[in-house]
């Protein structure tokens, strides 16, 4: 067994996990097509948001760290819990 946290473990969520990962200016440049801090929002547009990100497109100043991208994966694949 090991320190550091087992991702399966306990459930990822959006208010915890997910929201913090996306900035302020990432909110403010998508807000035209949905909020990024709304969980309802965030969960329509999950599979294309995941796209984005895993592409290096979004955010628009530079990709996400590759364990971002695995953390919005592993949410999704969790259930995209709130």
């Amino acid at each position: 067994m090991t320190d550091h946290q087992d991702e399966s473990a306990q459930p990822l969520g959006f208010e915890k996990d997910i929201r913090p990962l996306f900035r302020d200016k990432d909110r403010t440049s998508m807000l035209r097509a949905f909020d990024l801090w709304s969980f309802t929002d965030v969960v329509a547009h999950q599979d294309a948001i995941l796209d984005q990100v895993r592409a290096g497109h979004m955010p628009c100043d530079g990709a996400w760290p590759a364990q971002n991208v695995s953390l919005l994966a592993a949410w999704i694949a969790q259930g995209s819990r709130p």
